[in-house]
């Protein structure tokens, strides 16, 4: 068989695609004989598409389970999507505002449901395919969705066994709201950041002593229409014998008590007396518990002021409420000192809306036992953290937990197993919708109205996906999952709370390792951004796409102008297609222990060159290959290479050998020990500088010897043979890393009749002991040198 003289991804990628799907190569069945192996992908959102994060993880995660399936191993690679809860109702409520007027609220929670799903089974399958186009050998046929019905009944399950066990609850306390997302959101997703503002100080006077006040400093003003006390340090001589006291509330008929707290008040910031409003700070939320104090919101969802404050502040902005406060504070001689300040303000990851605590109904996850048994597992190494550095992070994380508020103000997502009794104001959960009240046997019920946090289906992602809470084959056979790669930003989103739930509902670890990828960023450190222009999408990598293109989809995007020079700049020739192998060696070969990746397409153009040279290789083997005996020669060496007889090997042959043992044994290492980048190197080094740039160029003369002398033929049929063999085993090597060209090559060479009918399926090359020597290795160096 021949190659076209060009090695061109379009037409290959697509073909060998279609084959393995076609074949059912990528399925593990439960019950075959062999040691799991198990990855499950981290479920890429439905509203989304691939991007490069995507395709680094996907890459890493595909190498590892191609090379274990080449191993021998059952080896399951779980594919499955995330309903994205916040995401995916904003985009529909977006398009139904857009195209129809309309709010979810005009068309009420079943037919709004009915168009989200609707909307899924439309657009919710655009990263599947797009996932395949990489080259990811997942195990289509089990593909999952976390709403699906297995899911659901997952979900359902865990949430009453915890609140059976105590360890879910409903509280009235104080949680994170965007007002723009319009729900409750959990800590991890508030994004902290510094911003300049101003430090307020004002006087509160003390009741029963007219020339006395007590002043306070505050970054936000509005909100002392909601204080509840003013704390002081105990002892603090300035303020000592006020404790047990009370001041007048400016702007307000209210008084409240002075109250002495050494956890809220630093004594030597400012005053020394600290403003507690309860509703609208978790500090002073605390501060409130420990001292019984009342909990007012005076700011409601919408972010506006609302009673109790005074009358004439409702329904203002908090911005607007702010400036007339300040106003009237002024006004009535009550205002101190106002300086420059840096304010760290929260502010939601996902809308950038300034973040209001508020108290609210919600129900919450306690989350300190079930951290526990999470924080031993790692201490312990029953599952190991690569790079190690992340087990420091991950272990103040856990040991210093909070809560976790689960209930979302959403319709789109896992409805709430509760029941709120009309009659008697009791709750009933339970597995199965209830008939009646279980406290007072009323039939009034109602049934919660919010919706479960997306993470929390997802922490049972690698239990749900095999069965559970059945107690499957699949779940006997694959958990624990052997490793996660996913990115080191959703350690404690994720990772941790997998952790958690697995080892609370199956007593073992989900996973026995979990690999830690980069974040990707452009060739100078910096993000990759819309608006910067230096985005690499990883669809434009493999397919191409011009300058033009690139700028256009930049436009549609709303993208500033100097998005468009910066792409002018990044991608002056656009982006030629490079097909998935080389975007996917690029990766590896870039994947090192830190924290950020930076890719730049000059790499990725240079690891095309690296799949140019290994085609143009393989094309001048065939040309040389007539007349060749796979069978026969696999006979010769099957105990090692014989060094004498009729069958005469050369130096470059044995030591071409050895080199390819040994690259081998360094390829198990590296990938063993999730060194992606020296597996890569040893690969590309092998092939390019030994096989293609020597041993080749060695090789020659034997090859062209016109067999008409005994030991001309015999020096060529060993020529040939070591190069068939040496190339279709590096074709193996390489597969995991490049399937696609790996694959295309390897159909066409002479080879061993007994081998199967892909790559996907062909053994893996193990360190041969016997192709070991050490001394052609030597004398060949020397002849390099």
């Amino acid at each position: 068989s021949e190659l076209p003289k060009s090695y061109d991804p379009r037409d290959v990628e697509p073909r060998w695609l279609e084959f393995w799907l076609s074949h059912d190569l990528f399925h593990a069945d439960a019950r075959a004989p062999k040691a799991p192996f198990s990855i499950t992908l981290p479920p890429p959102n439905v509203t989304g598409s691939l991007h490069i994060g995507h395709a680094l993880g996907t890459t890493l995660q595909d190498i590892l389970i191609r090379w274990r399936r080449m191993q021998g191993f059952n080896a399951l690679y779980m594919p499955g999507t995330d309903h994205a809860g916040i995401a995916t109702q904003m985009l529909v409520e977006r398009a139904l505002q857009r195209d129809e007027g309309k709010t979810r609220h005009d068309l009420g929670r079943d037919a709004f449901l009915a168009r989200v799903w609707a909307w899924k089974e439309t657009y919710g399958d655009r990263i599947i395919s797009q996932l395949k186009r990489i080259g990811a050998s997942l195990d289509w046929e089990r593909a999952r969705f976390t709403m699906d019905e297995g899911s659901s009944e997952a979900v359902r399950e865990a949430f009453v066994s915890l609140y059976e066990q105590g360890l879910i609850y409903r509280a009235h306390r104080l949680i994170n709201w965007c007002t723009d997302c319009f729900t409750a959101v959990s800590d991890l997703e508030v994004d902290t950041v510094e911003e300049p503002g101003h430090l307020w100080e004002i006087h509160y006077p003390v009741v029963g002593e007219p020339e006395r006040t007590l002043t306070v400093a505050t970054t936000r003003p509005e909100t002392m229409l909601g204080d509840t006390a003013v704390a002081v340090f105990p002892g603090d001589p300035r303020h000592g014998d006020l404790v047990g006291k009370r001041v007048r509330l400016p702007l307000t008929d209210r008084e409240i008590p002075i109250v002495a707290d050494d956890i809220l008040v630093d004594p030597e910031f400012g005053s020394g007396a600290v403003k507690v409003t309860p509703g609208h700070d978790e500090n002073d939320f605390e501060c409130g518990q420990r001292h019984g104090l009342e909990m007012l919101s005076v700011i409601d969802v919408h972010g506006k002021m609302c009673d109790p404050a005074p009358e004439k502040y409702r329904g203002m902005t908090t911005a607007e409420a702010r400036a007339a406060v300040l106003t009237d504070l002024e006004a009535g001689g009550f205002l101190g000192d106002t300086k420059d300040h840096v304010v760290p303000r929260g502010r939601c990851g996902r809308s950038n809306t300034i973040i209001e605590p508020l108290l609210s109904d919600q129900w919450f996850v306690r989350a300190r036992p079930l951290a526990e048994p999470a924080i031993a597992a790692v201490k312990s190494k029953k599952t190991e953290l690569f790079p190690p550095t992340f087990e420091k992070t991950y272990l103040h994380w856990m040991e210093n937990i909070r809560d976790w508020c689960i209930s979302r103000q959403l319709w789109w997502g896992h409805r709430i197993p509760a029941w709120h009794c009309q009659a008697c104001g009791e709750i009933t959960v339970a597995r199965t919708d209830p008939s009646a009240c279980e406290s007072c046997g009323e039939a009034r019920l109602v049934q919660d109205e919010d919706v479960l946090d997306t993470w929390f289906s997802s922490a049972l992602w690698p239990m749900s996906t095999l069965g559970w809470p059945e107690k499957t084959t699949d779940l006997k056979a694959f958990y624990p999952n052997s490793v996660l790669v996913t990115g080191h930003d959703i350690i404690f989103f994720w990772v941790a709370r997998m952790m958690m739930m697995g080892l609370h509902f199956m007593g073992k670890v989900p996973f026995r390792a979990v690999y830690f990828t980069p974040i990707v960023t452009d060739e100078n450190g910096d993000k990759m951004s819309k608006v910067k222009g230096n985005v690499i999408d990883p669809l434009d990598v493999i397919a191409g796409a011009s300058r033009e293109k690139l700028i256009a989809r930049a436009e549609e995007n709303g993208a500033p102008p100097v998005a468009k020079k910066n792409i002018e700049k990044y991608f002056p020739d656009g982006m030629p297609p490079a097909g998935a192998d080389a975007l996917r060696f690029s990766l590896a070969a870039l994947t090192t222990p830190s924290r950020t990746m930076r890719l730049a397409m000059d790499r990725v153009e240079g690891y095309r060159h690296f799949i140019n040279k290994l085609w143009n290789a393989s094309r001048f083997a065939l040309m040389n290959l007539d007349g060749f005996d796979p069978d026969r020669f696999a006979e010769v060496i099957a105990g090692g290479l014989p060094r004498g007889g009729s069958h005469p090997f050369s130096l470059p042959d044995r030591w071409i050998f050895s080199r390819l043992a040994q690259v081998a044994g360094e390829v198990h290492d590296a990938l063993s020990g999730y060194r992606f980048a020296d597996a890569a190197g040893a690969l590309y080094h092998f092939v390019w500088d030994e096989l293609c740039d020597w041993y080749i160029e060695l090789a020659k003369p034997a090859l062209r010897a016109d067999g008409g002398d005994f030991d001309a033929e015999a020096r060529r049929f060993s020529t040939q043979g070591t190069l068939a063999t040496v190339l279709e085993l590096s074709l193996r090597l390489l597969h995991p890393f490049i399937p696609f060209v790996s694959e295309e090559i390897w159909h066409k060479l002479p080879r061993p009749k007994a081998l199967p009918e892909s790559l996907v399926v062909t053994l893996y090359p193990q360190p041969e002991a016997t192709w070991i020597d050490a001394e052609a290795v030597q004398k060949m160096q020397l002849v390099m040198d």
